[in-house]
């Protein structure tokens, strides 16, 4: 097994997020892993700081992430990353230089009601062409 202690990574608790994140259960992946388990050991997976390679492996393929993923999510370096990235000034936010407005000015439900009428305004336009089609159909055929 291939792991750096120094680095102190969780390769169960990483797991667990990927099959979170997901929305998988840890009954959905014992299925997936075969009849030999169930809910109670992919528990017991997830509890192991490092699991052996031929089932991270599988568990990898199931959830489709790279194994490498699993052995290297380090929570302690996403949570500095996010940290140096971030910052709140009270209704406004910038993250990596991009400006980020947390009060939209608009009201969804008039946006909603927008959408609506434009909705209507295209059906009646819709039905004006095909009055216009029948009328004139009815013209050829007089």
């Amino acid at each position: 097994m291939n792991t750096d202690s120094s680095k102190n990574i969780h390769q169960g608790r990483n797991v667990k997020r990927f099959r979170e994140m997901l929305g998988l259960k840890q009954e959905a992946l014992a299925y997936a892993l075969g009849e030999d388990w169930s809910q109670k050991r992919v528990s017991l997976l997830e509890q192991k700081e490092v699991i052996e390679d031929d089932i991270l492996n599988q568990v990898a393929a199931i959830l489709k992430v790279p194994v490498d993923a699993i052995k290297n999510l380090d929570e302690n370096g996403a949570i500095n990353i996010i940290a140096n990235t971030y910052t709140n000034n009270d209704n406004s936010s910038t993250l990596q230089g991009h400006y980020i407005n947390y009060n939209p000015n608009f009201n969804p439900i008039e946006k909603i009601v927008s959408l609506y009428d434009e909705k209507v305004a295209l059906l009646e336009r819709l039905l004006e062409s095909e009055r216009e089609k029948v009328e004139m159909l009815r013209k050829g055929n007089g």
